[in-house]
């Protein structure tokens, strides 16, 4: 899997966004590290600064001296929908009659197709293949016909999908959720203005505070002087439908999503993964970095009860947690060698095991996810070659069966271990002592919310959208595109 998007935006009594903004992209890098840009507004004009790369890579000094304005949005990018180049890189900018817009996107649309078709027979002209081009132009018309708030309901209405957007017009920001609540956006509060972000993270890097979440179906407009922001709840509906993978493996650790700490989440999911499926091993640790905080939790469960659940005895410490295999961090992502056998190298290079920790004894080895199944074939046959006697494969998340629509660039059915495959039969594939997953249940459980309110449909092949070919698992049609422009204001 790859990462999702990241936005951002803020607006400031004075000072100039431009780094604030700058810091706040690199507090999200790692939600997306192929493109990323910046859009100031001076009260008077736009600024632009937009190209392919890290954070680091694409701003320097001079290209921040040159954003001026107080109020701005940024975005880093992992491409889920449209081109792999600069024509899709964002924030999206785009001027017009009523000024300037511009647009930042994490998510995906469903209807994405028909509302660009709608708006190319009515003349407007696309440069992109991405989705967020056609929230912009779809904004822009309305805004040529109403105020502010009414045209970002208009444009709701017509849109289908996921989106958590920080939107700059003119001088103004705002910053929308989509009404399902699909993906992260939250309110913070520095001390000369107020921040829109993906995760709280970016929030505690500027040295804010954290306000609240972004409500799903909600606007919220941060004021032009920075001293507050107002909000509009456009759209309600009686479930949400959070994404779960952004607490198991997307978000930072230290981020508060919908009012939960993502470590304390991945925690009490390892906890819950020794409650259902625990085995008694000398070792247990994590895949860095991604189950570390899951194998934390599991190891101290395993410290209070036995595998069956009873109290264990005061001098039995339990399952040892372990850091196991280390991780090489200047290796690129193992997709990019060109044969199999490199990709196995690859593997081999990014971790290697501590055999003082491995040879000789029982392991259980614990991550967020298993896609394909190849690089837990390999971390299998690599404690295996270091001398371990078991190992046992732990998973803080449910069988992933189905791809993600939502904004995940998830593998296809086809490449996806487990929508064929029974657990027995991966265990077997990947030469595993034992395997088990966290069941959707327990992941609602330390969610605290119902299995309504949550996007499982990577894990159940259920969407909580409409999407052509899928099934859905709530009473839900997308909405029709020439009719929602008609009776946009019923």
């Amino acid at each position: 899997m790859t990462e999702k998007c990241g936005v951002v935006g803020v607006s400031l009594d004075g000072r100039s966004a431009a780094r604030p903004l700058y810091y706040a992209l690199y507090a999200l890098q790692h939600r997306g590290q192929e493109s990323a840009g910046i859009v100031t507004h001076d009260g008077f004009q736009q600024h632009s600064h937009v190209d392919m790369g890290l954070v680091g890579e694409v701003f320097e000094e001079d290209d921040l001296d040159v954003l001026n304005g107080s109020t701005g949005i940024g975005h880093v990018r992992y491409p889920t929908a449209g081109s792999v180049d600069s024509s899709c890189a964002q924030p999206f900018s785009v001027s017009f009659k009523s000024g300037s817009l511009g647009l930042s996107h994490n998510g995906n649309l469903v209807n994405a197709d028909e509302i660009r078709e709608e708006l190319a027979a009515g003349g407007h002209a696309f440069t992109s293949d991405g989705d967020t081009e056609v929230i912009a132009h779809d904004l822009a018309r309305n805004l040529l016909e109403e105020d502010l708030v009414r045209a970002v309901k208009r444009t709701m209405g017509r849109i289908h999908g996921s989106y958590a957007l920080t939107i700059s017009h003119d001088d103004t920001i705002l910053g929308v959720r989509d009404p399902q609540g699909n993906r992260p956006l939250c309110i913070g509060e520095l001390e000369d203005g107020y921040i829109l972000a993906s995760e709280s993270a970016a929030i505690d890097t500027l040295d804010g505070t954290l306000v609240r979440d972004v409500r799903p179906g909600e606007l919220v407009v941060l004021q032009d002087d920075g001293q507050g922001f107002d909000s509009y709840q456009l759209i309600d509906n009686e479930n949400t439908a959070h994404c779960f993978f952004e607490h198991v493996y997307f978000a930072r650790p230290d981020s508060v999503i919908d009012d939960t700490l993502v470590y304390e989440a991945r925690r009490n999911l390892g906890r819950k993964l020794w409650a259902e499926s625990g085995v008694e091993t000398d070792v247990v640790m994590p895949v860095p970095d991604s189950g570390r905080a899951f194998a934390s939790g599991y190891a101290d469960a395993a410290s209070e009860t036995m595998a069956d659940g009873t109290p264990r005895a005061d001098a039995d410490e339990g399952v040892e947690f372990a850091e196991g295999l280390m991780k090489n961090r200047y290796v690129g992502r193992t997709f990019i060698m060109p044969t199999q056998d490199e990709r196995e190298r690859a593997v081999r290079l990014k971790l290697n095991p501590i055999k003082s920790t491995v040879e000789g004894k029982t392991v259980t080895v614990i991550d967020d996810s298993i896609v394909r199944g190849t690089t837990s074939t390999q971390l299998v046959q690599l404690l295996k070659d270091c001398g371990a006697e078991e190992v046992h494969v732990r998973i803080g998340a449910p069988e992933i069966v189905a791809p993600c629509y939502m904004g995940i660039d998830m593998a296809t059915r086809e490449e996806l271990i487990a929508s064929d495959k029974t657990t027995a039969e991966i265990r077997d594939a990947i030469d595993a002592d034992s395997l088990a997953y966290l069941s959707t249940d327990a992941v609602a459980d330390v969610l605290d919310m119902e299995r309504l309110d949550l996007c499982l449909g990577c894990v159940t092949g259920e969407y909580p959208y409409d999407i052509d070919g899928e099934e859905t698992d709530r009473d839900v049609t997308r909405p029709n595109v020439g009719e929602t422009r008609l009776h946009a204001d019923d």
